[in-house]
């Protein structure tokens, strides 16, 4: 499975896999659907980062389509952010319906992860689900993150959610040399 999962950088057919991924069951643990405007202005967001990094621009997010052989199956970001009060990565993701159960978004994290570790950063990459998303803390497990406990997360903003702290240390993936 992990060798026909890749990750392609944000382009233009995005816009297309944020709408697959706006239904009420797909975002059920965030809060609820986005309207179109709000898909929109992500979706402008996420290619200013993909082209920033293109041009060697320090992008500070990375947005990625996910595929499994020639089917985007899912999306994955990571972007700088901070956590209880250390810089780290934080990285998210949606898996469309069809490809869910199938070990493609724990393949997807495990490649975002080295990515993150070459950029020799950040020391952490936290995922922070809500703790009812059996999928995504599924996911953190499956990738080797660590459990670090409950807590409180603002997602979306304005609105608490009762999450689960899940961190991947970077530095088992760095070698010295």
């Amino acid at each position: 499975m992990a060798a026909l999962v890749r990750l392609e950088p944000w382009d233009d057919d995005g816009l297309d896999l944020l709408r697959r991924c706006n239904t009420p069951r797909m975002t059920e643990h965030l809060g609820g659907p986005e309207s179109e405007q709000k898909l929109l202005l992500r979706h402008q967001r996420y290619l200013g980062y993909a082209r920033a990094e293109s041009a060697g621009d320090d992008a500070g997010a990375w947005p990625y389509r996910v595929f499994l052989g020639d089917d985007v199956a899912a999306s994955l970001s990571y972007w700088r952010s901070e956590w209880q009060g250390q810089p780290v990565f934080e990285a998210g993701w949606a898996t469309v319906p069809e490809f869910q159960g199938r070990g493609v978004a724990t393949a997807a994290v495990r490649l975002a992860l080295a990515l993150a570790a070459g950029r020799h950063e950040s020391r952490w990459v936290v995922a922070v689900p809500s703790r009812k998303n059996a999928g995504s803390n599924g996911v953190c497990r499956s990738a080797g993150f660590q459990f670090f406990g409950e807590c409180e997360v603002e997602y979306p903003p304005g609105t608490t959610m009762l999450a689960n702290d899940w961190r991947f240390d970077l530095g088992t993936l760095r070698t010295t040399g």
